[in-house]
């Protein structure tokens, strides 16, 4: 017997039917999506909804770091690592030259656009909202688009995240060393035409998902007020001399032999945090080095498997899907509740993270993580993590790196941070804050999967049975 061995079965009408480039490869004629089409063919189809649409085909000259893009004026750049379904992370994109920006004018995003990924896993969908930066391009791994009415964007929103709505959308990925979906195709997936009062509904919904945002935002933003105010560095600039020397102790004692590692910026604020009653990072928490190797692991053992851009939004929680032992081909650093992983790769992406699973599922994640775990109650997780994402551990961070196509810094480097005590007298307060963050990201959730399920209900088992869903849903939400 075949493990896992699927077969449809389709006359040769049926596999021909909206098969203009005739494919006859497996991933094609997927069961479930073979399935889904049967179900939905008859529907309009998502160029129905579009009113304007554009993918820009463009490879920008050089992507800049975000602090001297931002200081230089420069336009950001939107890649799809920026989205996290159905928000934009808008406080980590990158910049690129002003010339790009003349170069590709349709490639500017503008506010109530909808954005959905088609290239590479072609999963995330999101939606510019109102407050967004005017000077964006988006990447060329997204296509983005408006629609003629606003309840239709929502519509699709729900749709494209929910079980039809992917499966149709992936069933579309060309065979090709790197997946991709044409216009064409996107344009001809099936969507449910589900009446006006379940539309205004998911709409309603959608929407409501969709202003956490700004909960969630100004929760950030007033954590790290509060640690930067206690710590008296609430209105520091990193400085920004032309030329600046270093000893030749510090040389060699460091190893390094580059000028970025002795900027002034990162030595200034180093100084500024050791002279402040104080502690090592080192000395307030344990780096883990905990290794799972799934070879040594039964095969069907279920497992929560973080990737560095699930580290994007501040909290691991238990509602990452579980994989199983045999599904993960390398070994990975351990996580326990209660600790904070932090990317060593690329710090100016802020893969921060406090992990919130509660240990009923073992979690794990990538090797380029490092696993703090505090040693005492003094600092919470939470405080940890905001004082990490904090722009002057973030500026030491940034000089601490070595290497150019896949820049780290170093464990030593981060555990030589200075953490002054007065981060422990505002950690209550910060993690009230912090957790009411995650309080409105986890009901953002709830509101998205609520109009997910409502209209694959809708196509199941019709628009009374979906309604019906979403006057239980809503009121546990």
């Amino acid at each position: 017997m075949l493990k896992g061995l699927e077969v449809s079965v389709l006359r040769k009408s049926e596999a021909l039917e909206e098969n203009n480039t005739k494919r006859i490869d497996p991933e094609f004629f997927i069961k479930a999506a073979v399935e889904a089409f049967r179900r939905l063919k008859d529907e309009p189809r998502l160029g129905d909804f579009v009113k304007d649409g554009y993918r820009v085909v463009y490879e920008t000259t050089k992507v800049v770091d975000r602090d001297e893009g931002v200081s230089d004026g420069l336009p950001f750049f939107l890649q799809s690592a920026d989205i996290t379904t159905p928000f934009i992370n808008a406080d980590r994109m990158a910049c690129v030259p002003e010339a790009d920006w003349l170069r590709y004018p349709r490639g500017r995003i503008k506010a109530g656009e909808l954005l959905i990924e088609v290239k590479g896993k072609a999963e995330k969908v999101a939606v510019v909202p109102d407050d967004f930066p005017s000077r964006t391009l988006v990447t060329g791994t997204c296509y983005k688009l408006t629609t003629h009415e606003k309840w239709q964007r929502s519509l699709l929103v729900a749709h494209l995240i929910g079980r039809y709505g992917a499966i149709l959308k992936d069933r579309l990925k060309t065979n090709l060393l790197v997946a991709y979906i044409a216009k064409d195709d996107l344009y001809r997936i099936p969507v449910p035409n589900i009446g006006e009062a379940l539309a205004d509904r998911v709409h309603a919904i959608v929407q409501s998902s969709l202003a956490k945002r700004n909960e969630i935002l100004q929760a950030q933003e007033s954590a790290s007020s509060a640690l930067l105010s206690a710590i008296g560095l609430a209105d520091w600039t990193p400085p920004e001399p032309l030329s600046y020397t270093a000893r030749a102790s510090d040389v060699f004692a460091s190893g390094r032999f580059d000028a970025q590692y002795f900027m002034p910026a990162k030595e200034q604020v180093k100084q500024s945090l050791a002279v402040l009653p104080g502690q090592l990072l080192s000395d307030r928490v344990n780096s883990i080095r905990d290794q799972w190797v799934p070879d040594r692991a039964p095969p069907t053992m279920r497992v929560r498997n973080y990737d560095l851009t699930d580290a994007l939004v501040p909290l691991l929680d238990a509602e990452k899907e579980p994989s199983f032992a045999d599904e993960i081909g390398s070994m990975k650093k351990v996580f326990k509740d209660g600790d904070v992983a932090i990317s060593r790769l690329r710090a100016y992406l802020k893969e921060v993270a406090v992990v919130r699973t509660g240990d009923d599922i073992c979690s794990v994640g990538s090797s380029e993580f490092i696993v703090l775990r505090p040693k005492d109650k003094a600092i919470s997780p939470e405080t940890l993590m905001v004082f990490l994402r904090s722009a002057p551990v973030q500026t030491i961070l940034k000089w601490c790196q070595d290497g150019s196509q896949h820049p780290r810094f170093s464990e030593a480097d981060l555990l030589s941070i200075p953490v002054p005590d007065a981060v422990a007298t505002v950690s209550d307060q910060i993690t009230k804050i912090v957790q009411d963050g995650f309080t409105a990201r986890h009901r953002a959730r709830k509101l998205l999967e609520a109009a997910k399920c409502a209209v694959e209900i809708a196509i199941e088992d019709g628009e009374l049975a979906a309604m019906a869903y979403l006057d239980q849903a809503e009121g546990a939400v």
